[in-house]
């Protein structure tokens, strides 16, 4: 299994309660984050399966040599394991849910 994107598709923003019962339903331990812009995350893994929900801002993720950017209410499902990097690119910053299943 590799890296999956959900592109959120509604017209109004996400609402991160909702956002954050969703992921729960799923199995998901969910915790709230924020990175300021030019943050990065080298290459790293994780021993869970994680999905990353964006609340505001932007998050590249890169897996191999795919980079893949995040915007408000997209959500990314990373299967334990996955070697990948981060960056906040712009000038604001990025606020999201970490969701960790193991």
């Amino acid at each position: 299994m590799s890296i999956q994107i959900e592109r959120w598709s509604e017209t109004t923003l996400p609402d991160p309660q909702d956002l954050k019962k969703r992921l729960e339903s799923e199995g998901y331990s969910v915790f709230q984050w924020s990175d300021a812009p030019g943050t990065k995350y080298g290459p790293h893994a994780h021993a869970e399966d994680q999905s990353h929900w964006i609340i505001s801002g932007a998050l590249e993720l890169r897996v191999g040599h795919e980079v893949y950017t995040l915007r408000a209410g997209d959500r990314d499902f990373l299967p334990a394991n996955t070697i990948h990097s981060a960056f906040v690119p712009g000038k604001g910053a990025v606020t999201y849910l970490i969701g960790a299943k193991h």
